[in-house]
């Protein structure tokens, strides 16, 4: 006597919604990094076609594309696919470390506002990068030490429990002027995202 699995439809719906929002998730992603779809092949090996049509959703990912993708965008596999919630609200994502910045991720999804923390190493004047633009706008918060932020021809300089929030498409750079570690908040919005900060009001 054979039986039914009645959960079977459910689960392969639940698969279907999964692989179906891939593409904006892997598209979104790359433009909150500021990779270009030929950027991203020449760090894969996947072709610029085959990225775009993942992207579009007009190809199913493989388990293979999956994998480089997600080891060249440095997120575990369920974080790359949105695989569904586990009930764990802990973000469990890895630092990644980028011309001596750590970067320490403090969000889970890939489009959207973005928090980080950052450290940025005593002896890193300028952290080896000359000021670059990119789309977005940042949001930053120094923890401690003293950060040198260089927007346009001004420079600031920001010490512990100051903060600053500029249009990324303005040239800047980070240089740590002290003698310990800068320690920065910093939340990005890739598609131009400004951060809201409401108080409550009082109720004296």
């Amino acid at each position: 006597m054979s039986s039914v699995n009645n959960d079977t439809p459910a689960l392969d719906g639940a698969l279907d919604t999964v692989i179906d929002a891939v593409g904006p998730r892997l598209r979104a992603l790359r433009r909150q990094r500021g990779a270009t779809l030929a950027q991203l092949s020449e760090s894969t090996g996947i072709s610029v076609s085959t990225l775009s049509r993942l992207e579009a959703g007009q190809r199913r990912p493989t388990l293979e594309l999956l994998l480089l993708l997600a080891r060249a965008h440095q997120l575990p596999l369920d974080e790359l696919v949105g695989a569904p919630e586990t009930g764990d609200p802990r973000v469990h994502q890895r630092p990644t470390t980028r011309n001596g910045v750590t970067f320490i991720p403090l969000t889970r999804r890939p489009g959207g506002l973005r928090a980080y923390k950052m450290i940025i190493p005593a002896g890193r004047p300028g952290c080896g990068l000359e000021p670059r633009t990119h789309e977005g706008y940042a949001w930053m918060y120094v923890l401690s030490g003293r950060l040198s932020l260089r927007l346009g021809e001004k420079e600031i300089v920001l010490t512990s429990g100051e903060v600053a929030e500029f249009d990324a498409h303005l040239p800047h750079a980070l240089s740590n002027l002290g003698p310990e570690p800068v320690e920065i908040l910093s939340l990005f919005g890739p598609q131009g995202e400004r951060p809201h900060v409401r108080a409550r009001p009082s109720n004296r």
